[in-house]
């Protein structure tokens, strides 16, 4: 696996050089529009779910942890049944399930289109089919897994106005489907970016992502992220 390599592979000397690609990368993501169809914000305060796959759940998790409305942001799997929510199980590709974010906001504070738009200008490449960057394999898919008709509406709406606007050089691969079981990921797994910011694969990979949502969405973005709380126990 990619991420194995990576880690492995580099040294903590050539964190310098990483540090200027993760620039030059977060300067080439593309800002998607904002969702002509999407749900009002609620007039009250409460907690609302949103699933999404796209890539390795380290860099998701990170990205939604560091947005203004997002109460927690929790690794897992999804696609596939209990027996098969397993790290090195999910890693083979042969499972269905993907590695995903089970997102909880508050709907009085961020629409579920503005999680979308999130999710498509900074969290994953929505032109990329089974992989994400150096991470290849279905369980990389980019998946919008919808809770109700109304995230379906606003899901399927979305998608098919970036697709007419061709706010993306290739086509975009991202599926929508009806929401499966959510499999929280290993304790090891959870808050790894935040733990292990000096990572190599961190820094190439997914410090860009931090970078461009500061620049895309000021507003929103959140200096001290949110932690998944794990249990002393693991």
């Amino acid at each position: 696996m990619m991420r194995k390599l990576i880690l492995s592979a580099c040294l903590a000397g050539v964190l310098s050089a990483f540090a200027g690609l993760s620039a030059l990368a977060a300067e080439s993501v593309v800002l998607a529009p904002v969702p002509a169809l999407d749900a009002p914000l609620a007039k009250a305060h409460g907690t609302e779910t949103a699933i999404l796959s796209g890539g390795c759940f380290w860099g998701m998790q990170d990205v939604f942890q560091h947005v203004q409305g997002v109460t927690q942001a929790v690794s897992g799997y999804t696609g596939g049944t209990a027996g098969t929510a397993h790290y090195d199980t999910v890693s083979t590709g042969s499972t269905g399930h993907a590695e995903s974010l089970k997102i909880i906001y508050d709907p009085s504070e961020i629409s579920y289109g503005t999680l979308l738009r999130i999710f498509i200008s900074v969290a994953a490449n929505p032109t990329e089919r089974d992989y994400q960057g150096p991470d290849e394999g279905t369980q990389y898919r980019s998946m919008i897994w919808v809770e109700n008709a109304e995230q379906r509406k606003v899901a399927d709406a979305y998608l098919k106005q970036l697709a007419s606007a061709h706010t993306f050089d290739a086509r975009i691969v991202t599926q929508v489907a009806a929401a499966m079981p959510f499999y929280r990921a290993e304790a090891y797994h959870q808050n790894y970016a935040t733990l292990h910011p000096g990572s190599p694969y961190i820094a190439l990979i997914d410090a860009p992502k931090i970078i461009a949502l500061r620049k895309l969405f000021p507003g929103l973005y959140r200096a001290k992220p949110t932690q998944v709380r794990i249990a002393s126990n693991g």
